[in-house]
């Protein structure tokens, strides 16, 4: 009986160690998966504030998006749908507003938890004859089946 028990702990601490080892795993993809998504979303954003970008550009941004999307940036107007800031990034690129004035998005700092990512970044642009960076901005991305469901600017 003795022996039976040692055998039985033995089994439970193995599968409980196992089943510890697994989650974490789980827990480091999902985290690099949530950080491939927001990495695309600036990469693209960069590409689309080219002056040679297209709307399949932001066609492939929003491809990044969930159905109930929205963009929150309280210092520019409050609260976008998905298909008001479609509309505003075409409309920016057919008026020439994605100039290549924006040369570069440097990412500072990522702290990703569950289903949200927070940034920390500063845009590089062309000023005065020359390359600067831009002010610190911090970003919110929160997440639904792997898609940005919301983006919310905290500058």
């Amino acid at each position: 009986m003795k022996r039976h028990l040692k055998v039985l702990v033995f089994t439970l601490l193995v599968v409980s160690t196992t089943s510890k080892i697994s989650a974490q795993n789980a827990t480091k993809a999902h985290m690099d998966s949530l950080n491939a998504v927001v990495t695309e979303y600036y990469d693209l954003n960069l590409k689309i504030f080219q002056t040679n970008s297209s709307v399949e550009d932001i066609d492939r941004t929003f491809e990044l998006f969930s159905n109930d999307f929205t963009y929150v940036h309280p210092k520019y107007g409050g609260t976008y749908t998905r298909k008001d800031l479609y509309d505003g990034y075409v409309r920016n690129q057919k008026n020439g507003g994605y100039d290549g004035t924006v040369t570069d998005i440097k990412i500072i700092k990522k702290i990703i938890g569950l289903n949200a990512v927070v940034v920390q970044k500063k845009f590089v642009k062309k000023k005065d004859g020359g390359i600067k960076d831009g002010e610190p901005q911090m970003t919110l991305f929160e997440f639904k089946g792997g898609k940005i469901s919301r983006i919310f600017e905290y500058w």
